[in-house]
């Protein structure tokens, strides 16, 4: 690849993984649109590795304090928000771990990485997020969340393994949808990415090791660079933003990024 491609990818990557817009919808526009072929299994890994660290940098208090407080739960220092917390966050992840194994079995996965089904999901998940932005109570604080509404959200996270439905954009969705506040579900959807990003980039390194591809480290360690610092960038901005503008941007940006794709295809 060269330099353009490397970090229009990259940033694509970086900037859509955690804002609720797709990142699977924006990553075939490129290859629409200027021809250019498949990256490869290894540049993706290097670039999910990249928005992986970032928004374990970002989280780096909030994440210690769940492994300090789930911890001293197992050893019977009694149970604090933070390790209920961690509870949740591993708990409601095993619902996209489940239907994720499933798709990958029955070979499911694969099928529906179609435009169409992208165009699709963009639409009617976008809709959604505007209408839960829209009449959500939007009062409920971190301190309200409960098993119960954890995995409620976790299910919806399983969601975003169709493609082009957005794992952020489903996951604040349905906590909105829950009563919560925007700041508190856009910060649980992001802690709750972490341990599916982290699955994630394991199996696609997996993949890797398991190939035959040739590895340019020089266009891996750019790719991982670019896209961990935009990502770290886009989760500062989209914390900041959306308890003032609210989701309702990004609802018009996806009612439009499907109208782009239906024309392109």
């Amino acid at each position: 690849m060269d330099a353009v491609q490397i970090t229009v990818l990259a940033l694509i990557q970086g900037i859509t993984e955690f804002l609720p817009i797709s990142s699977s919808g924006h990553l075939i526009l490129p290859a629409q649109l200027l021809g250019w072929q498949d990256q490869g299994i290894a540049f993706d890994a290097a670039v999910h590795i990249g928005t992986l660290v970032a928004v374990m940098l970002y989280f780096r208090k909030d994440i210690w304090l769940l492994i300090r407080d789930w911890t001293l739960s197992l050893a019977g220092k009694g149970t604090t928000e933070y390790s209920r917390m961690a509870w949740y966050v591993g708990l409601a992840t095993f619902p996209a771990v489940i239907f994720g194994l499933l798709l990958k079995m029955y070979g499911i996965d694969e099928a529906m990485r179609s435009t169409h089904v992208i165009i699709a999901t963009t639409l009617i998940f976008g809709t959604l997020m505007g209408v839960a932005d829209y009449f959500g109570k939007r009062t409920t604080e971190m301190s309200g969340m409960t098993l119960k509404s954890a995995m409620m959200i976790g299910f919806a996270q399983a969601i975003a393994l169709i493609p082009g439905t957005s794992r952020s954009g489903i996951t604040i969705t349905a906590a909105l949808m829950l009563g919560f506040k925007r700041e508190v579900a856009a910060r649980f959807s992001f802690l709750l990415s972490i341990p599916v990003t982290m699955g994630a980039s394991l199996l696609v390194i997996l993949d890797l090791v398991k190939s035959t591809e040739v590895v340019i480290w020089s266009e891996l360690i750019a790719g991982a660079l670019i896209s961990g610092v935009s990502a770290m960038l886009c989760i500062h901005f989209f914390l900041g933003m959306i308890s003032r503008a609210g989701l309702m941007p990004f609802v018009i940006y996806r009612l439009l990024l499907a109208v782009v794709l239906l024309i392109i295809i």
